[in-house]
This record gives C-alpha cells, sequence and structure tokens, in this order.
C-alpha cells in the first residue's frame, strides 16, 4: 500500500471543527499546496518515512501504539505554546510515539537552528536538543541556538563538526521534511499527523486526547 492511501485520511467528524478552525487561524508562513499523486509523493509518504523515520529519534514511548507526527519550526509562536501541552498529553497517555520534524521554513535561523540539532543526532543528544530549542521565550537567533544547547550541556563544538561533516545528508534531510509536509497540503507550522490522521494546524491538548483516542478506535476497526 503506498503512503498516499494510507496517511491521507481526513480527520474525523468530532474533532472536525476544531482542526478546521485550528487551520484557518494558523497564520505561521502560508505555503503554496504540492501537487497530490505524483510517484514522488508515493515515496515521501510511505509510513517508514513519515511515522518510522529512521533519521527522527522518537521521544515519549518509542513503541507507543499511536505515533504522533509533529512538523514545526523553532521560530513559530503557536509551535511554542503548544509544545507544553503536546509533551503533556504524550507523557500522560504513555503509550504515545512523538516524531518531532523540523519544518524550517521561517527563514535562514531556522534552517540553522534545524540543522544544529539534526547534528546532535552524533551524540544522542537529539531530542534534548529540540526540546531545549523550542522551549525558548526569546527570539531565536545562531548565537542563542548554540549557547542554548551548550546550557543543556550538548556538546556544541562537536555538533558544529558535525554539522560541517554531515551538511549534505543534513540538507537533505531537510529538504525531504519541507517535501513531505507538503506533499501532505500542509500550509504552516504546526502541522500533525496523528495515526493515520492529518491535522492541519494547532488544537488544544483536549483535541489531541481525541485525536488519539480516534487513531486508536481506526486501528481497532481495521483488524
Amino acid at each position: 500500500m503506498s503512503g498516499r492511501s494510507l496517511l491521507t485520511l481526513a480527520p474525523t467528524r468530532r474533532t472536525a471543527l476544531a482542526l478546521v478552525g485550528g487551520a484557518m487561524l494558523l497564520g505561521v508562513d502560508r505555503r503554496a499546496m504540492a501537487a497530490p499523486g505524483t510517484d514522488e509523493d508515493d515515496e515521501i509518504l510511505k509510513e517508514s518515512l513519515v511515522l518510522r523515520d529512521p533519521d527522527i529519534p522518537a521521544s515519549g514511548n518509542p513503541k507507543g501504539d499511536i505515533t504522533i507526527v509533529e512538523y514545526f519550526d523553532y521560530q513559530c509562536p503557536y509551535c511554542r505554546k503548544l509544545a507544553p501541552d503536546l509533551r503533556a498529553v504524550v507523557k500522560e497517555d504513555g503509550n504515545v510515539r512523538l516524531v518531532s520534524k523540523d519544518w524550517a521554513i521561517l527563514g535562514p535561523v531556522s534552517v540553522y537552528a534545524a540543522g544544529l540539532v539534526l547534528a546532535t543526532r552524533y551524540q544522542n543528544r537529539f531530542i534534548e536538543a529540540q526540546d531545549a530549542l523550542i522551549s525558548l521565550n526569546t527570539k531565536l537567533t545562531e548565537q542563542i541556538a548554540r549557547d542554548t544547547l551548550a546550557k543543556t550541556g550538548i556538546d556544541v563544538e562537536r555538533a558544529l563538526a558535525d554539522l560541517q561533516t554531515n551538511r549534505a545528508a543534513i540538507a537533505a534531510k531537510l529538504k525531504q521534511i519541507d517535501k513531505q509536509a507538503t506533499a501532505f497540503g500542509f500550509r504552516g507550522t504546526p502541522s500533525f499527523i496523528v495515526g493515520k490522521f492529518r491535522i492541519p494546524g494547532p488544537i488544544s491538548k483536549e483535541h489531541f486526547k481525541l485525536a488519539i483516542a480516534d487513531a486508536r478506535k481506526a486501528v481497532a476497526e481495521r483488524k
């Protein structure tokens, strides 16, 4: 089964109004929708690259029964505001995998920060790096990104060296994430996949819980 047929279902009726409302209110970097149905879209929307991306370590419960994929930007105010609630839902549930993908669409500083965080994978500090930068409540700059990671105990000099050594691979991953998000029809950050449902905008903590429940119900109905 192709990734397109597997992962582009509409949200359930129960959450549709909230999700559509969130998408309409989203004011962050609107983007043109990718043309659907291409071979390239089908390839990048495969479950192995969306829910089980080998380059993006999962937080929460790595063996959870439901995966949430988050497309976000460190400079996105909606992403920052929503992050504590999303992580609280994942922790409270206890059986959710969270795959946070750096969709760096808000300028060069976003690209720099995303690349630097991806470079921390080589010292197994990726999740800590993401959490540190998304928790900022100040304007992000390259210096602040480095200083914040250093305060978290991450070896920034090594990260910079790894970024340089693996620049092509990191750039390719960021490009893949961008193509993936636009192929889903997402137009800005934050956007989500919950199980097999698309959520094109920010939602509340309670609606995350409803979406997770709906995703589990959909899995049970397919068995």
